[in-house]
């Protein structure tokens, strides 16, 4: 798409289209969450600011940017400052690696996926970072939360994109759109369970949000933060869940595969991918308002008990499928 450009203007308008995704998608998908919350729960505040609410998120930025940017006296300052940014940058650099349709990804890397799982798991580092720093008994508590989530289930969430990487026979996000059929979902329906309430964990959203859980640890890591800090906390929360909400589409829905979009080429396959996650990420909106938090041993029960078995099945499945179906 770029080929006549000269790389260095290509990779500077690589670097602000993904630039101009990162600041769209997770504010789009906030918006979603305020009215989607406002109508499932009767809420009358996120329907005042402008026409039916449309401007809500431009109120909380205003008063994000209006509230007093303030350290706590017993902080650790550099940890307590940097951890925003170390929760937030691993989003951005996973974006770029996601590929929006055949021709629509910043960086094609030959094994995609692997980088994008492991730059997502870098960003538990910054609430752990937050948890230490602000020198609080309750963030610490609820930073050890998040990386004790973390550690549980990252070894589902991995095995069950392995054995979508196993049945596609290749480690690249784009390769694995080309590999994907429809009947991957019947063959790889268990992994697309265990991947997606994985994702859910390890995004510390409801169900399993006990690292801020705010009715025992008033808000865990984020408890000291205030103005445009705690804001990109919350940017980091909803850029991963975009995030996670187009991996998912890659790995399981077929990413941009659909009606008169087979090659992928154009914007019909980047429209049916971001439909597709899109209703991902609906479903992330959805689990916060209908579903009670789990306790952190129930927490810790489902991981180990429930998703790893369920996801080392899934893995033995598919290989049984490779090597008899070829």
């Amino acid at each position: 798409m770029l080929a006549d450009v000269p790389w260095a203007l290509e990779a500077v308008l690589k670097a602000a289209a993904v630039l101009a995704v990162f600041l769209t998608l997770p504010l789009a998908l906030g918006q979603l969450e305020h009215k989607l919350m406002g109508h499932m729960q009767g809420r009358l505040g996120p329907m005042e600011a402008g026409p039916h609410g449309v401007l809500q998120l431009v109120a909380d930025g205003i008063k994000f940017a209006q509230k007093e940017d303030i350290t706590p006296a017993a902080a650790d300052r550099p940890v307590f400052r940097l951890a925003p940014a170390v929760a937030l940058v691993p989003y951005l650099v996973a974006l770029a690696a996601l590929p929006f349709g055949a021709a629509w990804v910043a960086a094609d890397v030959p094994a995609s996926l692997l980088l994008v799982l492991a730059v997502t798991s870098i960003g538990v580092i910054g609430t752990l970072m937050a948890g230490w720093g602000s020198g609080n008994k309750y963030s610490l508590l609820g930073g050890l939360r998040a990386g004790a989530q973390l550690v549980s289930y990252e070894l589902p969430l991995i095995l069950a994109a392995a054995s979508v990487a196993m049945a596609a026979g290749t480690l690249s996000l784009t390769g694995i759109v080309t590999q994907w059929s429809w009947w991957w979902l019947v063959w790889q329906a268990p992994a697309a369970v265990v991947f997606l309430a994985a994702s859910v964990a390890e995004l510390q959203r409801t169900p399993f949000d006990a690292p801020v859980a705010d009715s025992e640890l008033v808000f865990g890591p984020l408890t000291e933060y205030t103005g445009l800090r705690f804001a990109f906390f919350l940017l980091a929360e909803y850029a991963g869940m975009v995030v996670m909400a187009v991996l998912f589409t890659v790995l399981f829905l077929g990413g941009w595969r659909g009606p008169w979009a087979d090659a992928g080429a154009g914007l019909v396959g980047v429209l049916w991918t971001l439909l597709k996650a899109t209703a991902v990420g609906v479903l992330f909106l959805w689990l916060r308002v209908a579903w009670p938090r789990v306790r952190e041993d129930q927490l810790q029960r489902f991981a180990w008990l429930v998703l790893l078995p369920l996801a080392l099945l899934q893995l033995a499945l598919t290989g049984v499928g490779v090597v008899v179906l070829g």
